[in-house]
């Protein structure tokens, strides 16, 4: 766990309470499969839903940014609140069961999925016919080491950075934005949209992607126990210049 700014006793603490928060997550998703619409939205609110509906206005589609962090399955109720296409990016899990039980899951909440490597493709269709959507990617994660093109600092480490939600943005000239979501208490939810990019290709490379994990950091140290920790999101730390040199 990368929070040096904790002592050894706080790491604990918020270690435990991690494992606490994960499980309730485990149960929520099972959940998932009867929850109501009423009661999901009592749970998982929107603070300015009225922002989607002006992005919609905007005609472009959205790429929508998010972390593993809170409840990013019940992130997905989003799809029920727009008149886009709403299209969830997901890596398909080995075990074909337990990625069944995902899909139907998500699939529960109005929402498309489609695997990343079928990604490309399926946007540039959507592009191309002027299909609108919301595309929801969790890019918080490490690329494969030999396609890293972007590395860059998250939690105090440098680390190999997922750049393909702002490259497809660029690409198919869509807006960019991050879902920032709040755990309230148990159970409950709070998701709050905030604007990272419009005219995305007037920015930089990998200068969107570096305001998306600036965010997440702000929400991680604001409540550490809530992010994702045990999906590896560290696995390459320290390998940038073996990788150079290679």
């Amino acid at each position: 766990m990368t929070l040096p700014h904790l002592s050894d006793k706080e790491r604990l603490e918020v270690e435990k309470k991690f494992y606490s928060h994960m499980c309730d997550m485990f149960l929520e998703m099972i959940k998932t499969m009867t929850i109501s619409d009423k009661e999901i939205n009592k749970r998982f609110i929107l603070t300015n839903i009225e922002l989607l509906s002006e992005y919609e206005a905007k005609g472009k589609s959205v790429v929508l940014m998010c972390a593993h962090y809170g409840s990013w399955e019940w992130l997905i109720n989003i799809a029920k609140k727009i008149n886009f296409r709403s299209i969830a990016i997901y890596k398909r899990i080995g075990n074909k069961y337990f990625d069944k039980l995902i899909r139907d899951i998500r699939s529960r909440l109005d929402a498309e999925l489609i695997e990343t490597k079928k990604t490309v493709e399926l946007m540039e269709y959507n592009a191309t016919h002027g299909i609108k959507a919301f595309y929801g990617f969790a890019s918080d994660q490490s690329p494969q080491l030999e396609r890293a093109r972007y590395w860059d600092t998250f939690m105090g480490y440098e680390v190999p950075v997922y750049t393909g939600a702002e490259m497809l943005a660029k690409k198919l000239d869509m807006n960019m934005v991050f879902v920032k979501v709040r755990k309230v208490k148990r159970g409950f939810y709070e998701a709050t949209i905030m604007p990272l990019a419009e005219n995305v290709r007037e920015y930089p490379d990998y200068e969107i992607t570096s305001k998306f994990l600036r965010e997440v950091e702000k929400q991680i140290l604001e409540q550490p126990e809530y992010y994702f920790w045990t999906h590896k999101r560290w696995k390459h730390v320290g390998k940038k210049a073996t990788e150079q040199t290679s």
